[in-house]
């Protein structure tokens, strides 16, 4: 790899991994240009166009990755998911029973890594859409995240962050305690369970959780912060 290539490489990786897509995307464009068997900079690519809703495109991209590493389970697992969302249901299910053969000898069902790399991208996904403000499409990523990982604690709480955002503050809630619950040191379940009571005008119920997510996690400087705002509100 000469040195332009190498940085290249590097940068889009950095981008990439920052979640910058915009910038990232060009830069892992110039390194395929220059070498186009980088399995894993083809995959970033498809998930970048893939969150776009360009699936058709994306899944050609997993296609490109998946000839030069066949054995490449994230790639097919992308792949699976893309020909999912465009209704190749049949094709969707043979890719991910492939790559459930490459990581396990039994694909009857799904394997505990299979389910947790889906979870992820669909996590992963969901956030993007959450950036973007697309509140709808972030929803129905975190649920297919969540069939996959019940108890992910991260997941509940995004999830709750996007049906505040609608003004959905009951299931909202609904998914903050779940989040606590399933996991009580992540603390970021208590802080928003706290300021959708506070939004909704229930301060003593917000001074509750922010006081209980401290005990939780002393050093959890967000609920600090909103106890102190409340004590100067006075």
């Amino acid at each position: 790899m000469d040195q332009t290539l190498y940085e290249l490489y590097n940068l889009g990786n950095v981008l990439f991994d920052a979640e910058k897509y915009c910038e990232a995307e060009p830069v892992l464009k110039k390194v395929i240009g220059l070498n186009p068997k980088y399995a894993d900079v083809l995959n970033k690519l498809g998930i970048i166009v893939h969150m776009r809703g360009r699936y058709r495109e994306a899944s050609e991209l997993f296609e490109q990755a998946l000839e030069i590493n066949p054995r490449y389970t994230e790639a097919s697992l992308n792949l699976s998911i893309a020909y999912n969302e465009m209704g190749e249901f049949n094709k969707a299910q043979e890719v991910f029973f492939r790559a459930a053969q490459f990581a396990r000898s039994t694909p009857a069902t799904i394997d505990p890594f299979i389910a947790g790399k889906l979870a992820n991208e669909h996590y992963r996904v969901g956030n993007m859409y959450l950036d973007f403000g697309l509140y709808n499409e972030a929803i129905e990523e975190y649920r297919k995240a969540l069939k996959l990982h019940p108890e992910a604690a991260d997941v509940h709480t995004k999830l709750g962050l996007a049906l505040r955002s609608k003004g959905n503050f009951i299931d909202a809630v609904e998914h903050f305690i779940k989040a606590k619950e399933t996991n009580p040191l992540y603390g970021q379940a208590w802080v928003q369970l706290g300021l959708t009571y506070y939004l909704k005008g229930l301060k003593e119920l917000a001074i509750d959780e922010w006081e209980s997510a401290i005990r939780h996690n002393p050093e959890l400087k967000e609920a600090k912060a909103y106890l102190k705002l409340l004590s100067e509100e006075g």
